[in-house]
């Protein structure tokens, strides 16, 4: 099999922020890159440089030196190609259900009419088994469904790509079971090019296609793990020896990286 079409690539990238001590480096050389249609966990300690990798692509972010490419060309800032999702539920508590779905929709880089908005928002409230709440104001909804409104929401304005920082750290164990699963229904469904953080190596495993382990800050590529296991996905998979397997040999990486994170730690305060 032919492997993807590179659709965002990190060439030598290398990030830097000036704080009081003087310059902190933050991403350090990291160049991999990301196919069409793949679905890529970025996986390392807290703090180590991950979600400002995330928001390189976004465009949020840019680069000390080296680039981050979409399509070949620099990324110079954000775009609607580009659908951002946050550990925060990320909605507007003074619009309804289907008024959080619509929003994008009334954008400029985005308008549609409102027969438009009707139809797509339809389809969203369906798919994310929000139909019976489209009234409902954010503040009525449990954590999980919250982000079944960011989540459509994200999808509504029919982005090519889902950048998505810890999108489920908040949620309860069963919810973000639940949240994982309807994420890989709806990418089923729809399908798009994801790049996603998580510090969970099971969730990583569970949802990606490739699994990227980032060292301790500043951020370095310390492996990359292609995932043998095929689409569609479910919760059986869990329980297999072969998910065990690398379950542990992840989850072993990243315990070495907090492990240097520590390390560090420890020897600024010695300094």
């Amino acid at each position: 099999m032919n492997a993807p079409r590179e659709r965002i690539t990190f060439d030598a990238v290398s990030k830097e922020y000036d704080v009081n001590g003087g310059p902190l480096k933050v991403v350090d050389d990291v160049s991999f890159g990301v196919g069409d249609g793949e679905f890529v966990a970025l996986v390392g300690p807290s703090g180590c440089g991950k979600t400002t990798m995330l928001n390189m692509v976004a465009g949020f972010v840019a680069p000390s030196s080296g680039a981050v490419r979409l399509d070949g060309r620099p990324i110079s800032g954000p775009g609607p190609e580009r659908g951002v999702m946050f550990q925060e539920y990320g909605v507007f508590p003074w619009l309804t259900v289907q008024g959080n779905i619509e929003f994008g929709l009334k954008l400029r880089a985005n308008r549609t009419d409102a027969a438009e908005r009707r139809r797509i928002s339809e389809r969203y409230l369906s798919l994310m088994r929000l139909t019976d709440f489209r009234d409902a104001y954010p503040k009525t909804l449990s954590g999980g469904m919250r982000q079944r409104v960011a989540l459509a929401r994200a999808y509504a304005v029919r982005p090519e790509f889902l950048l998505m920082d810890e999108p489920f750290g908040a949620l309860d164990a069963q919810t973000r079971s639940a949240m994982q699963n309807l994420l890989l229904e709806v990418l089923q469904t729809e399908g798009k090019t994801v790049v996603m953080i998580t510090h969970s190596v099971d969730e990583a495993l569970y949802l990606a296609s490739r699994v990227v382990v980032i060292s301790a800050r500043p951020a370095r590529i310390r492996k990359i793990v292609d995932v043998p296991f095929s689409y569609p996905r479910h919760e059986e998979l869990h329980e297999t020896p072969d998910f065990a397997e690398m379950r542990s040999e992840i989850r072993d990486l990243v315990m070495q990286e907090y492990a240097a994170q520590e390390k560090q730690a420890r020897m600024r305060l010695a300094s």
